[in-house]
């Protein structure tokens, strides 16, 4: 199974692309199922010009086995992780703008992740060690990552406990509010923030 996490399906998160990688990769894998996870509505952008959402004008322009995409709509935390936890691959993939929780939350579960090459995905996902990524505006590589990711499982362990790792050295939530209290402390006694503009 396929998956994609969005909070609403627009462009913002690639999901005209995402879904040209669906209507290729059925084609490369008769046998793939593909789970959805997002609304109809707009986060972020605008609603297409000619009106309706971006899902029904995805879906116009794509030709697609409908048996084998589930729509999720929005669902529970608890839905959503049940996801992650039978997911072979999981596909991430945004404009150069704030990275999503959904993308730590399945690299945390030891997901697998074909991401974007697009900031701020490069702060977190090293491409080959934690994670796979691939030209945004090229579904084709989409394709050619996720195939690879099927063919080859036993070649990702070491990608997918990387990305559990990952987020467990460096998002714990405890290691977190304990840099954000300090940060606090420290500006409040007048002391600026050191900022460094190095990659972890």
């Amino acid at each position: 199974m396929i998956a994609y996490v969005a909070r609403n399906l627009e462009p913002y998160r690639g999901f005209p692309q995402f879904m040209r990688a669906v209507e290729m990769l059925q084609k490369e894998r008769p046998n793939a199922h593909f789970v959805i996870v997002g609304a109809d509505g707009i986060s972020y952008g605008r609603a297409p010009k000619e009106g309706g959402t971006w899902k029904e004008k995805c879906l116009a322009e794509v030709s697609l086995d409908m048996d084998r995409v589930n729509f999720l709509d929005s669902v529970p935390y608890v839905r959503f992780a049940e996801v992650l936890r039978v997911s072979a691959a999981h596909i991430y993939l945004t404009y150069p703008f704030v990275l999503s929780w959904s993308m730590m939350e399945a690299m945390s579960s030891g997901c697998l992740i074909d991401g974007s090459r697009t900031a701020p995905v490069e702060e977190v996902i090293r491409d080959g060690e934690n994670g796979l990524l691939v030209d945004f505006f090229k579904p084709e590589e989409v394709v050619e990552q996720v195939v690879r990711v099927l063919e080859h499982p036993d070649q990702m362990q070491d990608i997918r406990d990387a990305a559990r790792q990952t987020v467990m050295d460096h998002y714990d939530l405890e290691k977190c509010l304990a840099g954000q209290i300090t940060m606090i402390k420290n500006l409040v006694n007048g002391h600026r923030p050191v900022m460094h503009h190095t990659r972890w």
